[in-house]
């Protein structure tokens, strides 16, 4: 299913190139040259257009190229080291030692109680709300 769907993808990328080249064809066959379609004011069109169909020309090399050159399958049994053992892809990283590492750091660590506040407040400082801001005394 894939080869058919990168196949017509390559298809679909030619179509503006045939279309670019078809004009530039019309073109060049209407005046006779390029040196006559220069002279009766073709010239920039007929450059233009030879412009835009090599763009559209490279979309379709990268496309073409895409389908010979596929990455490997992660199932593909390719990675298994020299003497057969399976090594990760990332390089060496293991995300489940580097949480084991970090829960017994934080089981190790001795957990703070927080203070609790007083209840009492001394009397000239104000307590921090949020909301509206009283001014009177009588709803502190």
């Amino acid at each position: 299913m894939q080869s058919l769907k990168s196949v017509f993808g390559v298809m679909l990328a030619l179509v503006p190139v045939a279309y670019c080249g078809g004009l530039l064809y019309y073109f060049i066959d209407l005046s006779g040259s390029v040196r006559q379609a220069d002279e009766i004011g073709l010239g920039p069109t007929v450059l233009g257009l030879a412009v835009v169909g090599l763009l559209f020309s490279a979309a379709v090399v990268v496309k073409i190229v895409r389908i010979f050159i596929t990455p490997r399958s992660p199932g593909s049994g390719s990675g298994r080291g020299p003497n057969g053992s399976a090594h990760d892809d990332e390089g060496g990283f293991d995300a489940d030692a580097v949480l084991a590492r970090y829960a017994a750091r934080r089981s190790a660590e001795p957990v703070e109680s927080p203070v609790a506040p007083s209840a009492v407040e001394p009397r000239g400082q104000a307590r921090p709300s949020f909301g509206r801001r009283s001014d009177s005394p009588s709803l502190r």
